[in-house]
């Protein structure tokens, strides 16, 4: 079969089956709890926090390794992690630009879980790759998860990373077009019986492709983050959790009392286009027994704040439409801290405001931490059990 169709539109030819479709998928399984669970790895220097305060975290593979395994003991449902292309030195400071990848992560990561969902990051306009590529590797990374990995698409937003590959920045809402483009392709690929040949606006073709094996459950979890019209149009027609950020500041007052109008937003576009989608939340978890204590946790994390990494965001222009307007909303100590949105306080407290997000409209909770390894440890013992008395967990 031949397809010839023009990259501005976002109306897909089929309406392509979700691995929610299949009730015994690790997706739908994931789906009845009431509220998702999920981890953003660390697989980059400094985490998600701009402080020196020292810690454990590490960008590399063995302390990643570890904290999803631990992840996954604690029954969460899904761990992915970011995807840059920065120049030498990174943003600066303790974000010095050591990364590791999130596809080769995520793979690795598929021989040695069992159960937890595989999420990798991955810029699919970057450079020279294909949607035939990506469509034969993630049915084998499908296939050797048992149906756990999926794709958190990304379009690019820094100048600098594209010109990194060779070409000048595409513009934000074409970007969307054309990866509209490259995930159609992907699902015919997946999904279709015949070989497939297409030619569109983008600078790849297929002339009669196949993939084999089909991936297990349709085709892999499709994922998405944004804030823009283009990007919510997007996910509306194809992602199945889209990650979204508070249209606010990032303490906890601010973004509550927005979110849940923008969560709204997001579900209906994808109702208006017969499908449901869920909403995905990163919170900076600070927790400690008492409040003295969280508080003095805290404050040590903002008194160590590098002033050097802030700089190195600015520099490195961006358009993404998420993030307008935060800078000014957040103080400069909340960078020290990271995360979409701050949860902060006693393990009590902390389920208190899980509740309320719950409650706004968000369906899952990927978490970050300043001091990965303990903190998660902490998270485990102390919060979750109280997060199943709440019916926040099974």
């Amino acid at each position: 079969m031949t397809l010839t169709r023009p990259a501005g539109s976002l109306v897909g030819l089929d309406r392509f089956a979700s691995p929610a479709d299949f009730p015994d998928s690790p997706y739908a399984q994931a789906l009845r709890q009431p509220v998702l669970l999920g981890l953003f790895l660390p697989i980059q220097a400094g985490g998600w926090s701009a402080s020196t305060l020292p810690r454990t975290t590490d960008w590399r593979w063995p302390y990643n390794r570890d904290l999803v395994l631990k992840a996954e003991s604690l029954g969460f449902d899904l761990v992915f992690a970011l995807s840059q292309w920065l120049p030498k030195g990174g943003y600066g400071g303790v974000f010095d630009g050591h990364a590791l990848d999130s596809f080769q992560t995520m793979a690795a990561l598929t021989a040695v879980t069992q159960r937890i969902l595989l999420v990798s990051t991955i810029h699919v306009l970057y450079g020279p790759l294909h949607p035939l590529h990506l469509a034969k590797w993630g049915a084998t990374l499908d296939h050797i998860s048992g149906g756990r990995w999926g794709i958190n698409v990304v379009t690019g937003h820094r100048a600098v990373e594209h010109e990194a590959f060779g070409w000048d920045r595409i513009e934000h809402d074409r970007r969307y077009a054309l990866t509209a483009e490259f995930i159609e392709v992907l699902q015919r690929l997946w999904t279709g019986d015949e070989p497939f040949s297409f030619e569109g606006e983008s600078s790849w073709r297929l002339n009669n492709a196949f993939v084999t094996p089909k991936p297990v459950y349709g085709r892999p979890l499709l994922v998405n983050a944004t804030g823009s019209d283009a990007g919510i149009s997007f996910a509306a027609r194809y992602s199945d959790v889209v990650f979204i950020t508070s249209p606010g500041a990032s303490d906890f007052a601010s973004a509550i009392e927005l979110l849940p109008a923008h969560a709204a937003r997001v579900k209906q576009a994808a109702r208006e286009q017969g499908r449901e989608i869920r909403t995905l939340l990163n919170p900076m978890v600070v927790s400690r027994e008492t409040e003295q204590e969280t508080r003095a946790y805290y404050d040590a994390i903002v008194a160590h704040q590098d002033v050097r990494t802030p700089d190195g965001f600015h520099t490195l222009n961006s358009d993404a439409h998420a993030w307008r307007g935060r800078a000014g909303l957040d103080g400069a100590n909340r960078r020290a801290i990271g995360g979409n949105i701050e949860v902060v306080g006693t393990p009590e407290q902390v389920v208190e405001q899980f509740v309320a997000l719950k409650r706004a409209g968000i369906d899952g909770l990927q978490l970050s931490f300043f001091d990965f390894k303990p903190d998660l440890a902490f998270f485990g013992d102390r919060i979750l059990p109280l997060m199943k008395q709440a019916g926040l967990r099974l």
